[in-house]
């Protein structure tokens, strides 16, 4: 199977780029796809996304000061 074969995919929810955009993030030396649904998770409660993303539980979340 070759790249152009594989769809990419959420690393949350599993959603692909014909049903939602994605982002492409880099952290700790790899790099992942997250939708658009699944962003806020990412910046506001990372340590959600442990296990889907190595050492999730090290970002620290955004500041709620506004």
């Amino acid at each position: 199977m070759s790249d152009s074969d594989l769809q990419d995919k959420c690393v949350n929810c599993g959603s692909g780029e014909m049903e939602i955009p994605l982002i492409r993030a880099r952290y700790g030396g790899g790099q992942f796809w997250i939708c658009s649904r699944c962003m806020p998770i990412l910046i506001h409660k990372p340590e959600q996304l442990l296990g889907a993303i190595k050492d999730a539980d090290k970002i620290p979340p955004a500041s709620h000061e506004h």
